[in-house]
């Protein structure tokens, strides 16, 4: 089985105010894009209550790496009472949400994905070797990467949400 481990856990980011939830939907979708994830939405709900909109997306977008390394970032998004409003901006009104934004992203670092190594138990034996004592900075460094797009991914949303405030 190929193993997985979590690297980053729950980096949680919490916004209220003003914002375009469209807008920021895409904009994630664009930054896996230009990083050259490949997309997976897992859950996408979209409930209307009296007190306003509740939205549920989780994401897990994957990026082979290598043939035996890869990497899932898991971005969870609520948002919880979403209405539309209207505001004056530069002397024109302009539509945008108002709610409250809860993000979590978490990051998956997979080895031996395609399950090459686990066809016999000679294999895996030579692989949990390999894995201990040879290929542990190769994977170090990529696992620093990882990192990196987590907390660039994490930035850029930051950044994207403290553009709405006025």
């Amino acid at each position: 089985m190929a193993e997985r481990e979590m690297i980053v856990d729950h980096l949680r980011l919490t916004y209220e105010g003003l914002f375009d939830a469209s807008q920021l939907y895409k904009m994630i979708d664009e930054w896996f894009r230009t990083k050259g994830y490949d997309k997976w939405e897992i859950k996408n709900i979209e409930k209307v209550r009296p007190e306003g909109k509740y939205i549920e997306v989780i994401l897990m977008p994957w990026k082979k790496m290598t043939d035996y390394l890869m990497f899932e970032i898991k971005v969870r998004m609520i948002i919880t009472n979403l209405k539309e409003v209207e505001v004056e901006k530069d002397g024109r009104k302009v539509r945008l949400n108002q709610g409250s934004v809860q993000l979590v992203f978490d990051g998956y670092f997979t080895t031996d994905y395609e399950k090459r190594w686990e066809e016999k138990p000679m294999y895996f034996f030579i692989r949990a070797i390999m894995d201990k004592f040879f290929l542990n900075p190769y994977t170090d460094k990529y696992k620093g990467l990882l990192i990196s797009d987590v907390n660039h991914l994490h930035s850029t949303v930051k950044a994207f949400l403290n553009l709405y405030r006025y």
